[in-house]
């Protein structure tokens, strides 16, 4: 049986049902099951990875586990999940990390917390398999009110160019991993096929979408404020805020051919991603 946590969301919805069509065995958590709305083939399991005490019967019988956490309690969260799969004598964890994890140089909170989530990972004794994608395309979703309303797409850093990942690419490495041996004990950079700055991702939006779209550089200040305007806690408006900087760093614009090497099929270009959530925009 392999368990997914984070299962309601894109990616982990994405390796949820990726999983399935291999024939696995699929568990899932969920702080509300009633509103999990999965296929009817998972194991939904009520846990909270910040509740210790409740991972032990969402472990229970489990071989491996997908681990897919976010925000400033990662790291705690993480070191629950390790600790409890040890204790459970799950055979493998497989986590979702960030491109930058691997780099000690990067102290902004997102690396820094997936690094810690990482360390408790190795601290646990169990088998793993790190994959660190640079960036999501569906990121670009963030867009989609102005573009509906103004015809607009509002962003900093438009200078910078990341090679984002389709999430049903990372999914597609996630269920590979989970189902062939061969992956412990590896990092899995993953990219998609070109480095795409902002303004560029706006043409092809405006190319798969029919009409015309306009780019509109504003302030990291602006762009943190209208974080924040979302309701969004300052500090975590601030990791993301330090997240987006980084596509003015070379390493995010490298393009790496794990998707293609590790699933046998080339990664998808944000043109396909654009064409499936064309009705979002």
């Amino acid at each position: 049986m392999i368990l997914v946590t984070g299962a309601t969301g894109t990616v982990g919805r994405a390796v949820v049902d990726q999983l399935l069509a291999t024939g696995a065995t699929v568990r899932a958590t969920t702080r509300n099951p009633a509103t999990a709305d999965l296929p009817a083939a998972v194991d939904v399991v009520r846990a909270d990875l910040g509740d210790p005490t409740g991972l032990p019967a969402a472990l229970d019988g489990v071989e491996q586990v997908f681990l897919l956490s976010g925000g400033p309690e990662l790291p705690v969260h993480d070191g629950n999940l390790a600790r409890a799969a040890a204790r459970a004598g799950v055979d493998r964890i497989v986590k979702l990390s960030v491109g930058r994890a691997g780099d000690p140089t990067a102290t902004d909170p997102i690396p820094s917390w997936h690094r810690a989530g990482e360390q408790a990972v190795i601290d646990s004794g169990l088998a793993w398999t790190f994959l660190r994608p640079l960036g999501f395309m569906s990121n670009a979703l963030h867009w989609a009110p102005t573009i509906r309303a103004t015809g607009t797409v509002h962003a900093a850093f438009g200078d910078g160019r990341i090679a984002v990942v389709d999430p049903l690419d990372i999914a597609a490495v996630a269920a590979t991993v989970l189902t062939t041996p061969g992956h412990e004990g590896r990092v899995h950079t993953l990219s998609g096929p070109e480095p795409l700055s902002a303004p560029e991702q706006t043409e092809i939006l405006a190319e798969v979408l029919g009409r015309p779209l306009r780019y509109v550089e504003v302030s990291p200040e602006a762009s943190r404020q209208a974080i924040l305007d979302h309701g969004v806690p300052a500090g975590l408006a601030d990791a993301i805020m330090a997240l987006r900087a980084t596509a003015l760093y070379e390493f995010t614009s490298v393009v790496h051919a794990t998707v293609e090497e590790v699933t046998g099929s080339p990664a998808r270009s944000f043109r396909d991603w654009a064409l499936r959530h064309r009705a979002s925009f």
